[in-house]
Order: structure tokens, then sequence, then C-alpha cells
């Protein structure tokens, strides 16, 4: 039994490495993604999912009218002003937005981070930007955003080299903290 924990033990901290189809540019993406997030929360910021919150119940109240007016006698065009509404609710909120955060345990801020990446089809420059999460607070600093080619990080098998690109995120936030005490 205790052979058995102690195995247990050794796996986690030996995780798997991070593997990905090359070829597949979402699948790319979902993988730095994720990383990015981890990075993030593993430097005190707590994940903040009111947005998330949000978007869920604003897709089940959509889900709801879809149902609704599959059978209701009014067609399309008169309802186009809510789901024009919905769009820009995400589009202005949200913004390619993967993380909102929490300011860290013990900070000065009274704002989080809105970590918010770019990777465009056909392409391999992958934009990772990090701002304010509240840009109308007083403590809101200015954006911070770094690209790069993900064939930085990737091997010709598809494992992401988790260790540079930590540092690369590691850099960004450091940059996004500097910017922070300068402006103080």
């Amino acid at each position: 039994m205790q052979e058995k924990k102690g195995d247990m033990a050794t796996n986690s901290t030996n995780k798997a490495p991070k593997k990905t189809n090359l070829l597949d540019h979402h699948s790319i993406k979902h993988l730095l993604d994720e990383s990015v997030s981890e990075i993030v929360t593993a430097r005190g910021y707590k994940e903040d999912v009111r947005m998330s919150n949000v978007r869920l119940l604003i897709g089940a109240v959509v889900i709801v009218i879809a149902l609704f007016a599959q059978f209701y006698y009014k067609k399309f065009p008169e309802n186009k002003n809510f789901l024009i509404g919905c769009i820009l609710i995400i589009y202005t909120k949200e913004k390619n937005a993967i993380l909102f955060t929490y300011p860290p345990e013990g900070s000065f801020n009274s704002t989080g981070l809105a970590v918010s990446s770019k990777l465009p089809r056909f392409s391999d420059m992958y934009t990772l930007s990090i701002a304010s999460a509240d840009p109308q607070s007083i403590s809101a600093k200015p954006k911070v955003e770094f690209t790069k080619s993900v064939t930085k990080w990737f091997t010709k098998e598809g494992v992401l080299v988790e260790g540079l690109f930590w540092k690369d995120v590691e850099g960004l936030i450091n940059d996004y903290s500097k910017e922070s005490k300068k402006s103080k």
C-alpha cells in the first residue's frame, strides 16, 4: 500500500508532456491558452469566473429563446436586436479573453488581469496580451503583449517545450508588473 502511494506521488510530479497536432491551429491555440492559464494562476492570481458565468447564462437564455422561437409564429428578423445585443456584449467585454483574474492577495491593485490571445488562421504568430480586467479603474495599467512564432515552443513531434513558454509568459507578467511600479 505504501509503495502505491509513493508511485502516485512520483507520477504527479512527473506529468506527461503536453502534445498537440501541429497541423491544427485550434488545438495549438487551445494548448497554449491552457498553459497560459496555468502560469497566471501559479503566479498567485485567482481566476474570476463571473464573465464565464454570464456567458453561460446568456447561452442558456439563447437556448430557451431558440426553443421558444422554434414554435413561435414569428420568424428570425424580429428577434435580431436581442441577438445583436448578445454578440455586442461578448465582443466588447471579452475581446479574445482566455482568462480574467482577481488581483493577487496582498496587492495594492484593485483590478485583476484580462489575458487574451490570438493565433490567426494560416499563421504561426501567437499574440499574448495582458491588460487590466477593469480598464476604467484608477489602478488600471497599460496593456503589454508579445507576438512570437509557435515554432519556438514546440518540437517537431508537437510537444510543448514548457520551460521556454513559461519563461516567455512569466516575462510578460513581469513586464505588466513593472508597468504597475513605474506609474506609482
